[in-house]
């Protein structure tokens, strides 16, 4: 099945695992879509972190694809770093792993998907266009799973999430924010973005009257 056929400009991958042959394996399979570029490997978080620092504007990823037990820094500690330094990345997890703590910790970290190595290859590929489309996606074992357990959206949401939440209900401009938190506006911003996907809040107004009434009722929005 080809998901991507209709792309015009193919998004741009970065692929992470320390095992040279999945990595192969997944780049063939990647780069028979049309909509998917491999641009870049990487053996663990911190080689990952390297390439990222030396890739310019035009060559950085869209999407970054980690598993989660590598020698060195691993795919939860690489999407946390990510997610404090690109923001706008979108980070997918693709692991043996179906222990729900494992995604719990990997979603808390700012991975928008998680995908079993196990999974059928159309597993993969609407995942992928799932998370470059801004939503999260988990395989469907993992879904199964989570929902079972009825997991509260507010355990989707990362650190940073949390107190760009809290600033929100507060009446935080996103200039005052920024200051607070020593980040960018466009970094709150995007945060934001991502905060009224993973909550599914359309409109500036919905977000503000979600933060301020998580605020009144926990002291501090986002805290469960």
């Amino acid at each position: 099945m080809n998901v991507f056929s209709e792309a015009a400009t193919p998004a741009r991958v970065l692929l992470i695992d320390d095992h040279a042959l999945v990595r192969d394996g997944m780049r063939m399979h990647l780069t028979l879509q049309p909509g998917l570029e491999v641009v870049g490997e990487a053996d663990d978080g911190e080689a990952a972190l390297a390439w990222l620092a030396q890739a310019d504007e035009a060559h950085r990823p869209e999407l970054v694809i980690t598993d989660i037990g590598m020698r060195g820094m691993g795919g939860i500690a690489l999407a946390s770093a990510l997610h404090d330094l690109y923001p706008e990345l979108a980070v997918l997890i693709v692991s043996m792993h179906d222990n729900l703590e494992y995604v719990r910790q990997a979603v808390r970290a700012g991975a928008r998907g998680y995908v079993l190595k196990d999974a059928p290859a159309d597993e993969l590929l609407a995942a992928i266009q799932t998370v470059l489309a801004g939503r999260v996606f988990y395989s469907a074992r993992i879904a199964r799973a989570m929902a079972a357990q009825s997991e509260s959206p507010l355990d989707a949401l990362t650190p940073r999430e949390r107190d760009i939440l809290n600033g929100i209900g507060r009446g935080l401009a996103n200039k005052d924010i920024a200051a607070q938190l020593g980040v960018s506006v466009r970094t709150v911003e995007t945060h934001r973005l991502n905060l009224k996907r993973k909550l599914g809040i359309e409109g500036r107004a919905g977000l503000v009257k979600y933060a301020v009434q998580q605020l009144g009722t926990d002291g501090e929005a986002g805290q469960a």
